[in-house]
Order: C-alpha cells, then structure tokens, then sequence
C-alpha cells in the first residue's frame, strides 16, 4: 500500500489531483486507515496509468471514466489504442517540429499548414472512445448515470461494495445455500436499478469476470474479504444452473 504522498512523488500527480480523482469517484483508494488517510495498491496504480495514459490523449474525465466503467472495458486493447493515438501524435509534432525548421531556414516563406492538421488523430480517438459504447448495456448505464453527480456515483459505488461485504459475511455458507442465492439476486436487483439491465446471461459474464479479472477481485476481496469473489462467482453459477 502507498499514501497519497508516496504515490504523487511515484507518478508527478499532485496530492490535489488525486484527491479530486477519488472525489469524483475516478480513482478511489483501496482502503484508508483510520485516521482517513488515502491509500492505494498495485490495482489503483494500474487504474491511475490507464487514467494518465487517456489524460494524455486529451479525453474529458467524465469520458474516461464511462470507458474505464464500461462492462466490456479491455486494458490491453485500450493500450493497444493509446499507443497507435499517442504514435499520431508524435508524428505530428515532428511534422510541426520539420516545418517551424524549414521556415527558419529558408527565412520569410509561408509554410503548409498540413503539420497543424488534428482531424486524423480526432477521428481516431472518436473511434477508440466507441469501442466502450456498442453495448445496449452500456447505452443503459450512460443513460443511468448520465445525470448523477460524482458524489452520486460514488455512493452507488460503495452501494455496491456493500452489497460484497454481506457476501463476505456468507463465505462458510455453500454457494447454492437460500441465504447466498438470496444475495445473488439482491446483486442482480442492484446492478438494473443502478446500472444496466442484468439479465441472467450479463449476471453469468459478470460472475465469471468477478473471479477471473484481478482488479475486480481484488475489490470484492478488499469488500468482503479473501475468497469473497470466488464465493460470488459460484454463487451465480449456482443461482443460473438452478433456472
């Protein structure tokens, strides 16, 4: 675990900074002590590299945070896609780099103003940004939460963590046990009514990612404790099986 201060000296993100990301529920802290002093782990600094990676490209925290939350959301080909953006960039700075040369050495002359030229790289950051919201799930959760404040969104956010935490509570209990499958739906009502429609098959997806993706492992363990995301996993596997 690093504080706020280990982890603007590691990154160059002001204090301030980072504390406005956990604010607007961009980039929560894993934990805090109970003084309430921020900290995060490996997870939160890899969430903070994709949110530099995208700040780079010039896409809005709000569009950030929609790609980032996006049920479909894949770091490796959002990578994948930061470097071809950041590639383009690079080609036209130099590009602008050989013209401003030119000019110096050939005096007074008019330069094309191709290097200045944007519309490449706006168009492909319009396509990278749509990857995220081909889903009719994720046209629901834009939708959903389109209209929330960030401190609305951060409530539904440790709404859902809660809804973890009484798994936690039910980690000796079998995974098709009434009181676990009842928790199961209790996550499925949860997800529609703040997010996106669940339907069994998106519950099954989610369940299978629960377990399988370290990020989100790692928060429902942080939530409920070790082995709460594996009980989820096979508590929805079991609740699926059972229609």
């Amino acid at each position: 675990m690093r504080t706020v201060n280990e982890v603007s000296k590691l990154t160059g993100v002001s204090i301030r900074t980072l504390q406005y990301y956990d604010k607007i529920g961009l980039l929560i802290p894993a934990m805090r002590t109970d003084a309430g002093y921020r900290l995060y782990d490996d997870t939160a600094l890899e969430r903070l590299q994709q949110i530099l990676l995208f700040r780079e490209l010039e896409f809005p925290l709000s569009d950030i945070r929609a790609m980032l939350e996006a049920p479909d959301f894949d770091r490796k080909k959002a990578l994948t896609q930061q470097v071809e953006l950041l590639t383009l960039k690079k080609q036209r700075l130099e590009a602008i780099i050989e013209a401003a040369c030119e000019l110096i050495d050939k005096g007074d002359i008019i330069m094309g103003f191709k290097a200045f030229d944007t519309k490449t790289i706006e168009e492909y950051k319009a396509r990278a940004k749509a990857e995220w919201g081909t889903t009719k799930e994720y046209a629901e959760y834009a939708e959903k939460t389109g209209d929330r404040s960030a401190e609305d969104e951060k409530n539904t956010a440790n709404d859902l963590m809660k809804v973890f935490a009484e798994f936690g509570a039910l980690r000796e209990h079998p995974a098709d046990s009434p009181d676990v499958q009842s928790q199961v739906k209790k996550l499925q009502r949860f997800i529609t009514d703040n997010y996106y429609n669940c339907s069994d098959d998106m519950l099954m997806s989610l369940g299978n990612m629960y377990s399988a993706d370290d990020e989100f492992k790692q928060n429902i363990d942080s939530a409920g404790g070790a082995g709460t995301a594996d009980l989820v996993t096979r508590a929805i596997s079991a609740y699926i099986s059972s229609k």
